[in-house]
């Protein structure tokens, strides 16, 4: 790591603490939304193809906060850009709960998506500063704070729909815990200055020729995140319109895959370390398409959850996996090969909802997760083809 990002005056233990929080923070706002995408489908009237229509406005709003995060945070700071950004992002979510027309909904989801891709990049800013004060890799827990934060704003959201509670109430709770939070991990984080971020002289085209190497780690990155993105936004709809659940289940299988992630990711590095960077890469692809065919080809509740449950587990790990990988990389420093890796899988992560949304218009939904199955396979594929250590 460049030592100008190395923290100073800090513990290591109190800065872990506190950017985990913000990690857990955010996938608490984005677990919300997708626990309440069905009931603000129904209330809005929308097809699945109107729907996957208005979720394309979430990668749009990544798209433009790309630009402005890397000219933001290398000026301010990415603490200062953390908790500005967390708190707007929880805010552009109670929006979603007071849209009333599809055009008010899609303005939203633009703001919505603006941010939280700034709270990704900043938040990803901070966990390495943190991991620098350690001698091992904690890159993975951090992500595994917010899948268990997927994992409970599931919880909260199966409660709210189960006792009839709207997404806007719903989301104001939300936004309580997050400005708490943030108002109590804002004094324990990496304050970093502008004169102290590395800079990178090179021109764009030797930029571009420096990430050659990592196309192969960004596409794994992308094919698991188009799943786990999906997973996020359609697994409730899933439940609701091909297994008929009734309305107070209809997130379990939502809660089942988050539950898998989030525990998977706590267990990474030691699977890792015994079994190998591409071994488990290539179980984790495998589970993905065995779930998600599991799911398709035996529509009912219980073979549906279980195989919800296993795409949970072979999601968990390959994005830390993949960003360790990055971060290893003998082209760039480990900062920017992260940024580029991460970037394209979240591309994934956001485009594949909508893309969803329009296989199901024009086939079925169970045709489009056969969709998200072949994306799993490729995970495997890549791996096996891919020179991992």
């Amino acid at each position: 790591m460049d030592p100008a990002l190395q923290p100073v005056n800090i513990h290591k233990t109190t800065l872990r603490i506190a950017v985990g929080s913000l990690f857990f923070m955010a996938g608490l706002c984005f677990a919300s939304w997708a626990s309440r995408i069905a009931t603000v489908q129904q209330t809005m009237g929308l097809s699945d193809a109107g729907l996957g229509a208005v979720l394309f406005a979430l990668p749009v709003g990544l798209m433009c906060s790309l630009p402005f995060s890397g000219w933001v945070i290398p000026r301010v700071g990415s603490k200062r850009v953390l908790l500005t950004a967390i708190v707007v992002y929880s805010c552009a979510l109670v929006t979603l709960g007071l849209a009333k027309n599809t055009f008010q909904l899609v303005i939203c989801l633009l703001c919505y998506g603006f941010a939280s891709n700034t709270v990704n990049i900043s938040v990803n800013t901070q966990a390495v500063a943190a991991e620098g004060m350690h001698s091992r890799p904690i890159m993975a827990s951090f992500h595994g704070l917010w899948s268990l934060a997927g994992f409970t704003g599931a919880g909260i959201g199966t409660f709210m729909i189960a006792r009839g509670i709207d997404p806007f109430h719903h989301f104001i709770i939300i936004l309580g815990i997050v400005v708490i939070g943030v108002a109590i991990a804002s004094k324990y984080l990496y304050k970093d200055e502008a004169k102290k971020l590395p800079s990178d002289p090179l021109p764009f085209l030797s930029r571009m020729k420096m990430m050659i190497p990592l196309l192969t780690l960004g596409s794994i990155a992308f094919c698991s995140m188009i799943c786990e993105g999906a997973m996020f936004d359609w697994s409730v709809i899933y439940f609701k319109k091909v297994l008929l659940a009734p309305i107070a289940v209809q997130g379990t299988g939502f809660t089942a895959f988050m539950l898998t992630m989030a525990s998977g990711r706590f267990i990474a590095d030691g699977f890792v370390h015994r079994y190998g960077l591409k071994r488990t890469l290539q179980i984790s692809g495998c589970l993905i398409s065995t779930g998600l065919l599991v799911a398709v080809i035996f529509p009912h509740f219980y073979t549906a959850m279980a195989g919800f449950l296993l795409v949970g587990a072979g999601v968990s790990s390959v994005v830390p996996m993949v960003y360790s990988a990055a971060g290893k990389s003998k082209t760039m420093s480990p900062g920017v090969a992260l940024a580029a890796v991460s970037t394209i899988g979240f591309i994934g992560f956001l485009v594949g909802p909508p893309l969803i949304g329009f296989i199901a218009g024009l086939a079925t939904l169970r045709a489009s997760f056969l969709f998200i199955a072949v994306m799993g396979a490729s995970v495997a594929i890549l791996s096996s083809r891919a020179k991992l250590s």
